[in-house]
Order: structure tokens, then C-alpha cells, then sequence
């Protein structure tokens, strides 16, 4: 009786095992292995495999095309590679296994950016020390729904508020925080590390305690993929409306829902906005169109000059623009601050230049920073990290 208990329950068990898929299931693989030296050992098991490479921003002076790194094949079929030593930095890279790109199955952490899976490490000591989560007190992250009229539909945004907000009765400034084209609200919290920038540098008393609103830039979403109630649609590039003023036309409703439901400074003293890429052009022209709201203004990479539908749009956003600059100078601001790498794309850069020349001509104050490398995360939560320590001061 006893043995056949013991049966039974050998075999319940391992249906048990069965069912609870792979919550049981380990990888014995370590990788990323981050050595001593910071070089970084990666290591996959594909005994069958012909090729397999490891692919990422493996090296921080790159600005665009991935570095790759051919993998070794041992006897018992794990593939490995170890990279020179690394600066601090947070790193992103997948494996790409006889033409099928693959994120690390040795390591549960990745990002998603546009459609793309891409695994990520911190090697630390460095600057990458502040994008860790560290033993600081911690802000709120709230993922809010709000009423949008101007788009005709239920939007969402990610609204982060500081350690101390929900034990006070204090009123708050706000950094509207944008993204890039083919991002969502959940750009700067995935690839942009803004909470842990945020939290650590509020620690360190290098900032003020500040609300961070993240905001998605596709007017013609709800909210990121998979989000809203269109369901797991395919993350896409470019979507209708991209940079045709919509996105600048309707941002009041944003800001409307924030001030109404928290404690904030509701005076351009009290308000920022910056953002990376698309999300530099959209802050220039929401700065623009609302002229006399936000006094602190910072560009990312900004995409300047920079027209999907060749400039043929009707809309007012972008209508009468040298005035509205004049307008936007005259009635005054603390902090126009932009900021680019010199890698970055040409039709940037000079777009850039040329919005900076036209400042020049009229007079317009603001401080410019000229970075290593290109269009890259690893120089926005850099100018992230720089613009949020100017803030309110």
C-alpha cells in the first residue's frame, strides 16, 4: 500500500511540475556574467546551432549600428563571448542564432523598444550608478487614464510622484517628460530609467522633488501596445498623426488632467518640459504654442526640421512659428536647454543648428551641451540625469 502511495504520488507530483510550465524550469545557463574587470561574459546553449552572435550597444562609443560579436562553440554546445572591459553604463544586446535574433534565455530582464525585445545589465561605478534601483526612499509610479475631448477618446499617461508627496499637503512643480517616435508612456520608465534617475537624484539633493508626467505621443492610441482595447497589436514606427500637430493641439487636455487631480504649482514657474527625438520636436512647438507656460524647456536629440508629411499640414501648431518664438522669448523663461551627440543624424544636427541660429538672430538665451555618440538611450537618460539637476531652482 505503501509503495503504491508512493506511485501515485511521484506521479502527481510530476504532473504537477506539468502543469506549473515554467515556473520550475531554470536555466542553468549564467549570462550575462559581469567580471571583475567589468567585461562581460554571455553564454547560450544551442548544440545544434552554425552560427550564433551576440548583438547590442556592447560598445558606448557607437551611435547607431550595433556592435556584433561572433560567438565560440564549446564540446557541449554553449556558445560564449566575452567582451573588452565595459564603462558603466546600461546595456541592451540579443543574440542572433543562425539568422534569428533571440533575447539571452540566461537573463529575465528586457526591455521592449518599438517592436524589438532586447535584454539589459548595468555594470555600475560609474554613470549607470544612478539608473539602479538604490536604498533611497521611493517614488509613486501611477499608470492613469484621462479624458482626452481634443482626441476624442480615453488616453493614458504615467505620472511618477516623489517619496514625499503622499505625506504631504505641498504643492509640486511638474516635468512633462516626452519620448521619441515609435515609443509610448512607457518609454522613460523602460529604456529612460526616469524613476530611478529621479529617485536617486531627489536622495542625493541634486534635485528638487518634482511630479514627472510621461505621456504618449501617438494621439491615435489609448495607451502603449497591448494596453488599450485594441489589444496585442504589433508595435508600430510611425502611426496617423505622427508630428502633424495633434499631438501639440490636444496636450492642454494633459495638463488640465494633472492639475486637477494633483497638487501642483500651476504657474510656468512650476512647469517644465522636455523630451528626446520626436519628443524634443513636440516640446519646442508645445513650448511654442503655448507660449507663456512652461519655464524650463529641454530638447533631447531633438528632431528639428523634421516633417513626415513634408510640411504640407494645415495646422496652427505650426503656423506663424518665428512669432510665436519671439513671443515665447519676450515673455520670459529660467532654462532653454538643448542637447545632442555629435554622431546623431545629419538632418538632426543641422536642423539643431539651424533653430539655434535662429535664437542667435533674435536674441534668444539658452545653454547647448554637445555629447559623444549619437541617437541613443545612452545619451538621454545622460541628459535626462543633467536637465532634471537645473529644474526649479
Amino acid at each position: 500500500m505503501k509503495q503504491l502511495f508512493f506511485t501515485l504520488f511521484l506521479g502527481l507530483f510530476t504532473c504537477t511540475l506539468s502543469a506549473q510550465q515554467d515556473l520550475f524550469n531554470e536555466n542553468p545557463i549564467v549570462s550575462p556574467q559581469i567580471n571583475a574587470d567589468n567585461s562581460v561574459t554571455f553564454q547560450i546553449k544551442a548544440p545544434t546551432a552554425e552560427t550564433v552572435s551576440v548583438s547590442g550597444s556592447l560598445d558606448v562609443e557607437k551611435a547607431f549600428a550595433p556592435i556584433t560579436y561572433e560567438m565560440t562553440k564549446s564540446d557541449d554546445g554553449v556558445w560564449s563571448f566575452t567582451t573588452p572591459v565595459l564603462p558603466s553604463e546600461l546595456y541592451r544586446y540579443h543574440f542572433v542564432i543562425d539568422g534569428a535574433r533571440s533575447t539571452d534565455p540566461g537573463n529575465a530582464f528586457a526591455i521592449r523598444d518599438v517592436g524589438n525585445l532586447s535584454s539589459i545589465f548595468i555594470i555600475g561605478g560609474g554613470q549607470a550608478d544612478i539608473y539602479k534601483v538604490l536604498n533611497v526612499p521611493h517614488g509613486t509610479v501611477a499608470l492613469r487614464w484621462y479624458d482626452s475631448p481634443g482626441n476624442d477618446m480615453v488616453r493614458r499617461m504615467v505620472v511618477y510622484t516623489p517619496a514625499s508627496y503622499e505625506n504631504s499637503t505641498g504643492k509640486y512643480p511638474v516635468l512633462y517628460l516626452l519620448h521619441g517616435v515609435g515609443g509610448d508612456e512607457t518609454a522613460w520608465t523602460g529604456s529612460g530609467r526616469a524613476v530611478e534617475i529621479l529617485d536617486n537624484l531627489i536622495a542625493q539633493g541634486k534635485t528638487k522633488p518634482m511630479i514627472v508626467v510621461m505621456t504618449n505621443g501617438n494621439v491615435s492610441q489609448e495607451a502603449a501596445p497591448g494596453n488599450g482595447s485594441d489589444g496585442f497589436v504589433k508595435p508600430t514606427f510611425m502611426l496617423p498623426h505622427t508630428m502633424d500637430g495633434k499631438f501639440e493641439e490636444t496636450f492642454i487636455d494633459v495638463m488640465k488632467f494633472v492639475e486637477d487631480n494633483y497638487r501642483t504649482i500651476e504657474t510656468k514657474e512650476g512647469r517644465a518640459i522636455a523630451g528626446l527625438s520626436m519628443g524634443g520636436f513636440h516640446t519646442a512647438n508645445i513650448s511654442m504654442y503655448y507660449p507663456n507656460t512652461f519655464n524650463y524647456v529641454g530638447l533631447f536629440s531633438s528632431a528639428l526640421g523634421v516633417r513626415p508629411d513634408g510640411g504640407n499640414t494645415t495646422s496652427p501648431v505650426y503656423q506663424n512659428q518665428d512669432e510665436k518664438l519671439k513671443q515665447q522669448m519676450e515673455n520670459g523663461y529660467k532654462l532653454y536647454w538643448m542637447a545632442i551627440g555629435v554622431d546623431d543624424m545629419p538632418m538632426l544636427i543641422k536642423g539643431n543648428a539651424d533653430f539655434r541660429k535662429k535664437m542667435d538672430d533674435m536674441g534668444m538665451k539658452y545653454e547647448y551641451l554637445e555629447t559623444e555618440g549619437g541617437h541613443t538611450w545612452n545619451n538621454w537618460r545622460n541628459y535626462l540625469s543633467i536637465f532634471a539637476q537645473k529644474l526649479f531652482k
